[in-house]
């Protein structure tokens, strides 16, 4: 496990963002070239972030069955949602996608350049230079949202029955403006340094707030109370943060102030300018901010389609997409751990460990959460009946949100690769406006279909209009990375995920037909999900698909299979191991170096073309 101080290790030397001058880097040990930490770092920073992320996804999973049983899917949670519409807006600009994109390649570089020598401290100069302007500008923008309130829910939601309870929650949650801001600041600085453990921790956090306010307020505020706890979660987000943040700078000044002034004057204002310029000027800034807005107008959209349906087919929509998103959350995971170590590797000139890291981590968030959407098509009614049935959400409800869940996850791949390849468009110090623009082309499709769509599918509809749009920007952002020079083999890897989705896709039919023979949501639920794993994997072994057969391959290494079935009794494993080892080592041997390697290296996923 990763220690709440240990961190990946600053380092390398990358003035202006180019390669790597004379002299190397000055790397932490557990670093590799460019100041990049090792694969075993990144693999334990990987599991605290699971593991973190489990339990804030657990609880997550825990509030929204409590806002089920409290409240039930009517016209109030829908009140509710609409309201909830400000705090999820600002999480993707301020945590999940903007203020990251922007400010982790920032603090990379000012990392990159402390590590050069630069003094005064690059890294205390852009937090001087950053935060007491976000605070204010967030503050002013949670006092507007408070004051257009009434102007706003119209916009949101027209037709709502509920128009000032929404008001009334919609104040109540304004403060997540200025708390998620903070939290976001908070978390790109961190990971930047390599310290995954208290960014990990907010949506815990986060969610023990609402849960707490829910239980607490529930019985006397109504649904308000839910506000509530949006709004002390997200103060809640931020405290976490804010201590181990400030250690850091007060322990990295003392350092600084111990190596003396290795540079003059004219110097560290060159290098303290240089990080600001780069860093967040308004030409880095406005693409970012763009395309959070945009990719976040998804649920605008939904939301307004949906508001003149029956009441609770907002909130049908809602319970449907969160269940729905968990693999993709998990996945993602991933790509969270290493953009800060391809943000500093592309500051250092290191494309190759850069393209490494997108390539295997792209497929392997592929891999999860194929695996995620199969089980949730296959099994979802038993999936809702077992976490939502009971209180105020009755069966009616499970069979809404079933069928509107297995439409929004045909298109978990599609947002699984936006918010990985996304990073690598943002982790360049230039302005880049192409996947605001995908992001735009997707969202116009989804307005589009899901306007044509409403009427005779409803909610299920306005799902599948998501899942196009999401798709159609994949798509486009794949398609553009050539022509961009992002570190990702393009060919290679959608190659990698279309072999991964016809492996799904044969898993998803044996889970659905698995889960006919079991008795009770629980034991249809476990049936499905066994039955999908058991499949992706022997069919991506039989497909040749990349990442499995090196999850599977030291299982075969230590034997497992060859000490079982010598065993008399054991002649079906004697069939799967003969079966499987060919494929193995014909793989080994079209898929991986000459070396073997653990899976937490950076290794090559798959065969290197010449030229």
């Amino acid at each position: 496990m990763l220690a709440p101080e240990e961190e990946c290790g600053p380092g390398g030397r990358a003035p202006g963002g180019g390669a790597p001058s004379g002299g190397g880097a000055t790397a932490h040990s557990k670093t590799g070239g460019a100041g990049v930490p090792s694969g075993r770092v990144l693999a334990r920073a990987a599991l605290v972030t699971a593991a973190l992320t489990a339990a804030g996804a657990l609880l997550g999973l825990v509030r929204d069955q409590l806002l089920a049983h409290t409240f039930g899917a009517g016209a109030d949670t829908d009140a509710f949602l609409v309201a909830w519409t400000v705090p999820e807006f600002a999480s993707t600009l301020l945590i999940e996608d903007g203020m990251a994109l922007v400010l982790v390649p920032a603090f990379s570089l000012a990392i990159a350049r402390r590590a050069d020598g630069a003094s005064p401290d690059p890294v205390r100069a852009l937090v001087r230079s950053t935060l007491p302007r976000t605070a204010l500008a967030m503050s002013a923008g949670a006092g507007l949202v408070v004051l257009a309130a009434p102007w706003l829910v119209p916009l949101l939601a027209p037709g709502l029955p509920e128009q000032r309870l929404a008001v009334d929650c919609t104040r109540l949650t304004a403060t997540c403006v200025l708390s998620f801001a903070l939290a976001g600041y908070f978390s790109a600085a961190l990971r930047a340094h390599g310290r995954f453990l208290a960014p990990a921790a907010i949506y815990v956090a986060y969610n023990t707030g609402i849960i707490a306010a829910v239980v607490l307020l529930g019985p006397g505020w109504g649904v308000r109370a839910a506000a509530v706890g949006v709004g002390v979660g997200g103060v809640l987000m931020a405290l976490v943060q804010a201590p181990v943040l400030r250690r850091l700078l007060r322990t990295r000044g003392r350092e600084r102030g111990r190596e003396g002034g290795r540079h003059t004057a004219q110097q560290a204002a060159q290098h303290t300018s240089g990080v600001s310029a780069s860093g967040v000027v308004f030409a880095l800034v406005a693409p970012v901010v763009v395309f959070a807005v945009t990719r976040q107008a998804q649920v605008l959209v939904e939301r307004f389609l949906a508001a003149p349906l029956a009441g609770g087919a907002i909130s049908h929509l809602n319970y449907a997409q969160k269940i729905a998103q968990l693999p993709m959350v998990l996945s993602l995971m991933l790509c969270t751990v290493s953009f800060p170590v391809v943000a500093r590797a592309m500051a250092a000139g290191d494309h190759a460990t850069a393209r490494r890291r997108t390539e295997r981590d792209l497929l392997l968030a592929g891999l999860i959460v194929l695996t995620g959407a199969a089980t949730v098509i296959a099994a979802a009614p038993q999936i809702v009946e077992l976490l939502f049935q009971r209180g105020a959400f009755d069966a009616d409800d499970t069979a809404a949100t079933a069928s509107v869940m297995r439409v929004y996850a045909l298109g978990l791949l599609g947002q699984t690769v936006v918010g990985a390849l996304v990073r690598c468009y943002f982790a360049v110090s230039r302005p880049v406006w192409y996947p605001a623009a995908a992001m735009a082309a997707g969202i116009a499709v989804t307005a589009g279909a899901g306007a044509l769509w409403v009427g005779p599918w409803g909610a299920a509809g306005i799902a599948l209009a998501n899942a196009a749009g999401i798709t159609l920007t994949a798509v486009l952002l794949l398609a553009g990375a050539r022509r961009r020079n992002l570190p990702l083999p393009v060919r290679r890897t959608v190659g990698g995920l279309a072999r991964l989705t016809a492996a799904a896709a044969a898993a998803t039919a044996a889970g659905r037909l698995a889960v006919v023979w079991a008795d009770g949501p629980l034991a249809g639920a476990v049936v499905a999900a066994a039955a999908v794993t058991a499949v992706i994997v022997a069919a991506s072994l039989a497909l040749r698909a990349p990442v499995v057969p090196d999850l599977v391959r030291p299982l075969a290494s230590l034997g497992s299979l060859g000490s079982l079935s010598s065993l008399g009794s054991c002649t079906s494993l004697r069939s799967l191991r003969s079966s499987v080892g060919p494929v193995l080592r014909r793989h080994r041997h079209d898929h991986a170096p000459a070396h073997a390697a653990p899976l937490d290296r950076d290794v090559p996923l798959g065969p290197r073309r010449q030229g």
